[in-house]
């Protein structure tokens, strides 16, 4: 990786760099001492040294490469404005059921799709630009690579900062997959695939996770002829069956090719193609591409920090070993987001940056610390249906010995959803047996992943399907099937003997 470099070298990725990897960027003289030096300027890293400083604290902020990490300059932003542009492709060729006429299949310009992209990034990052986060917050911005020289202090550059706290914020990369011949033919990932500026005719994705499954769902519906190579037997592996289900039959309607119970033995190089030799259910066959996209596996950013110097316990598999307190084996240090935590998404960066400001800074003798583990976290896949959950899932109470009630209602008797034509997809509440306490959810619908907040802001704040019940929805409304779920909760305390009382009273009321 080149640091500070992002292709193609337009105009509006220029003006990207000159926020957040500025090539005229001096570094300030640090200070005496620090009060946090966050390493690392991604979400988690951001959040720290923003609401640190903005909190009165001396704060300086380390990065190497770009300031806004993952999330903005190879995740979420790009990812999600590709999508945009494949959704509205997708739309136009489903125009026909609505009944409008359409003059025949979308003319994809996959050129200006990416033009977009970076235009609609570069138009946002000013927001984690280091002049903003030095000029109007007060931070000090390094840019270099950081190394622990001792237990209380860093090197970037020929700088050499000392710190009271420090947070490890450097997030996770793509990893590299043992596939004998991957490396030698070239594939992309998450952080190159967005500097395409040729569309792939064929193009292999290999893992059928989150990332997966959302580019290749967007490649397809762009014109791209997509396979996904999933050893699991079903795509996004880790949702329920009957929420994959939903999203793979969406899938190959969409015309992409599914590979499952599939296993990637070496790739190859005939001519111009790339061809993964596969072995599915015990037989050999060949896919042959223009381009592979890595849709899995993501690895730790901990090497050149010289951790073993701080005295922070790491491995270079799962990344910097915290505890629910996000503290490292050096009490001084702590570490948020991707380095340290299963939990891989921005909001999740986001709320572990505030548990490492109030452990950090404002805990006094242990008094008032918070916990990582008694966060809520939702959760959302971008697929079309989107997949959302939060809680916890079914076989996660069946594991933990958690009696439950599982409380479901189907899209197709959502009036809204059929009016969209959305129908694909349901509001799936598990709740403690035989009450209304909310253990977790899942939604799969064209806004699941802004519905799932309803059922994230009641089980924070311990409201139960009765609150859920008893709360007007306007009509007509997709989040009416939250409403809806509740509704069949509420009915099940109508209980007979309650029915006949009240029969009983209405006769005495004739």
């Amino acid at each position: 990786m080149h640091y500070g470099k992002i292709e193609p070298n337009d105009t509006h990725n220029q003006t990207h760099l000159s926020y957040v990897h500025p090539p005229d960027w001096t570094n300030p003289d640090p200070q005496p001492k620090y009060n946090m030096v966050v390493i690392g300027g991604g979400p988690a890293g951001l959040i720290v040294a923003a609401a640190a400083s903005g909190l009165g604290a001396k704060v300086a902020l380390i990065e190497r490469h770009l300031l806004g990490g993952d999330c903005l300059n190879v995740g979420c932003v790009p990812s999600k404005t590709v999508i945009a542009s494949s959704r509205a492709a997708a739309a136009f060729k489903d125009t026909i059921r609505f009944g409008v006429q359409s003059p025949g299949d979308p003319q994809v310009d996959f050129d200006k799709v990416m033009e977009r992209m970076r235009e609609v990034r570069a138009s946002i990052s000013h927001v984690d630009s280091a002049k903003r986060y030095t000029e109007e917050l007060g931070v000090d911005v390094f840019i270099g690579s950081a190394e622990f020289t001792g237990p209380d202090t860093v090197r970037v550059g020929e700088s050499e900062l000392k710190f009271r706290r420090a947070c490890i914020a450097t997030g996770a990369r793509a990893a590299e997959l043992p596939i004998e011949g991957l490396s030698e033919t070239g594939f992309l990932t998450n952080e190159s695939v967005f500097e395409l500026t040729e569309q792939p005719k064929r193009l292999a994705v290999i893992g059928s996770g989150p990332i997966g499954c959302e580019l290749a769902q967007a490649f397809q519906n762009l014109g791209t002829d997509v396979t996904i190579i999933e050893m699991s037997p079903q795509v996004l592996s880790r949702e329920d069956r009957d929420a994959a289900e939903i999203v793979q039959a969406q899938l190959l309607k969409d015309g992409v090719t599914l590979k499952l119970n599939a296993k990637t033995q070496r790739v190859t190089q005939d001519g111009a193609d790339k061809v993964l030799h596969i072995e599915v259910d015990g037989n050999t066959e060949e896919v042959r591409v223009d381009d592979i996209l890595v849709g899995v596996g993501r690895q730790p950013n901990v090497e050149g920090l010289n951790l073993e110097a701080a005295g922070v316990d790491y491995d270079p598999r799962t990344g910097v070993t915290v505890d629910d307190f996000l503290q490292t084996s050096n009490p001084n240090v702590y570490a948020a987001g991707d380095i340290c935590m299963a939990w891989k998404f921005t909001h999740a960066a986001d709320w572990a940056a505030r548990i490492v400001i109030q452990n950090a800074l404002f805990s006094v003798a242990g008094l008032g610390r918070k916990r990582l583990s008694s966060l809520i976290m939702p959760w959302c896949t971008y697929t079309h249906p989107e997949v959302a959950h939060v809680g916890r899932y079914e076989h996660d109470a069946k594991e933990q010995g958690i009696e439950y009630d599982t409380w479901t209602q189907s899209m197709d008797d959502v009036d809204r959803a059929i009016a969209d034509g959305g129908t694909e997809g349901f509001v799936k509440v598990i709740a403690e047996k035989g009450s209304d306490k909310i253990l977790g959810a899942t939604i799969v619908a064209n806004h699941a992943g802004d519905l799932i907040s309803e059922i994230s802001v009641a089980m924070t704040n311990k409201l139960g399907l009765g609150a859920i019940a008893s709360t007007i929805h306007p009509y007509p409304t997709q989040a009416e099937a939250i409403r809806k779920v509740a509704d069949q909760y509420n009915k099940t305390r109508v209980t007979p003997s309650v029915k006949k009382w009240m029969e009983r009273w209405m006769s005495f009321r004739l």
